[in-house]
């Protein structure tokens, strides 16, 4: 078995890795889900087992520190090229259904 992966750099590799298969090999589901607001409820079995492969390679310290994995899953910057968009806060509600998150532009925090 691969060594467990200790990196902040290479945790968030890896989770926006596994958030692009997502988008790649679910377009219609994707589709469906935001035109429905119903996006992580579609999408609960293939974040669910994204979630996992996730927590089976990366450290369980890098894992309580970091959440690398649920910011990739609401990239807020999809549609700003200049990158200038922040993910100020999330939380997902305890069965992955549902997701609060806050943004701001330019560094606004507002």
């Amino acid at each position: 078995m691969a060594a467990l992966i200790d990196t902040p750099e290479a945790a968030n590799r890896l989770a926006r890795a596994i958030a692009s298969d997502l988008s790649l090999y679910n377009e219609a589901k994707i589709k469906e889900g935001i035109e429905n607001d119903t996006f992580f409820s579609i999408l609960q079995e293939e974040i669910a087992e994204g979630r996992a492969h996730y927590e089976s390679r990366v450290d369980p310290k890098l894992l309580g520190s970091s959440n690398f994995f649920d910011r990739a899953l609401v990239d807020v910057n999809q549609d700003r090229a200049d990158g200038t968009r922040a993910l100020d806060w999330w939380f997902p509600s305890e069965d992955v259904a549902l997701m609060a998150y806050g943004v701001s532009d330019d560094g606004s925090e507002e």
